[in-house]
Order: C-alpha cells, then structure tokens, then sequence
C-alpha cells in the first residue's frame, strides 16, 4: 500500500478524518474527540495493522490558542507508517489517553502532561515524569516564564 492508499484507507474508516499534507511520510487529522476509536480501528484492521506506537509529540500553536498533537505509527506487518494528529483548545487541553491501544502511551503521554500541561483522560498513571511534584507551570508552553530567568531589556 503506498501513501496516497494508505491515507485513502484512513480516511474512509471514520468521518472528520481529514488528509494532511504529506511532509515526510502519510499523515491525517483527525478531531480530539475521535481520537480513541480512530487509533482503535488503525490497530484492528488487518489491511492497516498499525501495532507500534513510535513517538507522541505536542506543538504549542500559541497564537492559535491550541496545541497539535502528534502519534507517529508504523506497522510491523505491512511496514508503513503514519502520522495522526489531533489539535486541543489550550485553555481545556484534555484528550483521551491512547495507552489502552499501545501501551507505550503511558510514558509519552506523562511527558507531554509533564512539559506542556495536556491532560490524558483514563490515563493509568498520570503523573510528573521528569519534574519535581511541586513545579509550577509546564516549561514547554510558549507563555512559560522560569522565575530564576534572567531576562535582558534593551
């Protein structure tokens, strides 16, 4: 299956799945609130057999006031890959966790709470990863300001 099938085939699981424009591999949009039954469906069927998860990234659209999230997916059966995306309000910055699906969620998905404040509903373990339980604010947001910055004025 080449890219154009591939994301013809995404495209026709589900409705509001819209084809992204390709920059290094197929990609797709889909709305937040799909999410879950999308990466589902792009696990189950035998013809996609998306089984890996391989990174989960977020992008802080400031001036958009919204975030785009990322799931890159390959298939171990048929060796293709996908991009899914998804973009969240910043001010209600929650999403369904797709750990359930692929396991490796969990950590990627603590990341991306721990450094950009997107929360994962139902997450098992929804946690700081990297930062102290008591940080204040979410250092990858692009209005994060560190109060042991120094900041230079003209």
């Amino acid at each position: 299956m080449d890219g154009d099938q591939l994301v013809q085939a995404v495209t026709a699981l589900a409705s509001g799945i819209e084809r992204r424009e390709k920059v290094n591999r197929p990609a797709v949009r889909v709305p937040a609130e799909r999410l879950l039954e999308v990466a589902a469906r792009l696990r189950d069927d035998p013809a996609l057999a998306f089984d890996m998860l391989v990174d989960h990234a977020a992008i802080d659209w400031h001036a958009e006031n919204r975030f785009e999230l990322f799931y890159h997916l390959f298939s171990t059966a048929h060796g293709h890959a996908l991009t899914l995306t998804a973009f969240v309000p910043r001010d209600a910055p929650v999403v369904p966790t797709v750990s359930r699906i692929w396991p490796v969620a969990e950590w990627q998905e603590r990341e991306a709470y721990d450094l950009m404040g997107i929360l994962y509903d139902e997450h098992p373990d929804l946690r700081r990863l990297f930062l102290e339980d008591d940080w204040q604010g979410f250092p990858l947001r692009k209005d994060y300001r560190d109060p042991d910055m120094l900041e230079f004025q003209k």
